[in-house]
């Protein structure tokens, strides 16, 4: 026996987009990061994060590497999962755009770069309740924009026009922005919180 408990093994699908700050943040809560290009990659996984990136070449990728029915597979098992930007996208029932879903696990529909281009990108301090009194600073890169939230999904923050930009559902969590690019590793504890609220599963 060891005396030390094993660390949460969070993968990080790696397959494009922003995966070196997730690296770094799982490790800064104490989780032990996984990046995800195989469906091998996928088995012992306790969370998944899908991160910020292109999501009409996420998509293609993910089908390349045959990556979708494995990720579908730990979802329905129970594992966490936080979608960032472009991760929002692939775990949207419905996006405006009238594109296929990959990843229909979220009660709600977005619009790609809904925000506008790169020049558009923001940022702008966040009230997150299920995070404490203090606000959490996110950044808006070519953002998707949420243009419904359906009763299953749950509200967790909103931009500073109301727009929801972070939402729950069971152990779904998806952001608009990038917690990723700060120092706050808030929701990346929260997702080892809900880990330790009941194991992930193997592929």
């Amino acid at each position: 026996m060891t005396d030390d408990p094993r660390r949460p093994r969070i993968g990080v699908l790696a397959v494009q987009g922003a995966v070196r700050p997730h690296v770094e943040a799982i490790r800064a809560v104490g989780g032990e990061p996984i990046e995800v290009r195989l469906p091998r990659d996928l088995v012992d996984l306790d969370a998944l994060i899908l991160p910020g990136g292109e999501s009409t070449t996420m998509r293609k990728l993910i089908d390349a590497y045959g990556l979708r029915e494995p990720i579908a597979s730990l979802a329905r098992g129970g594992t966490p999962l936080l979608g960032t930007c472009a991760g929002m996208i692939l775990l949207a029932e419905r996006i405006a755009d009238g594109d296929e879903p990959v990843f229909p696990l979220l009660d709600l529909e977005v619009r790609r770069n809904g925000y506008g281009r790169q020049l558009d990108s923001f940022e702008a301090d966040l009230d997150v309740p299920a995070l404490g009194e203090a606000p959490l600073h996110g950044v808006f890169i070519r953002a998707p924009f949420v243009t419904d939230v359906g009763p299953r999904a749950e509200v967790l923050a909103r931009d500073p026009d109301g727009t929801p930009v972070a939402v729950r559902q069971g152990r779904i969590l998806a952001t608009a922005f990038h917690p990723e690019l700060t120092d706050d590793t808030r929701l990346h504890r929260l997702l080892l919180e809900m880990v330790g609220r009941g194991a992930g599963h193997p592929a």
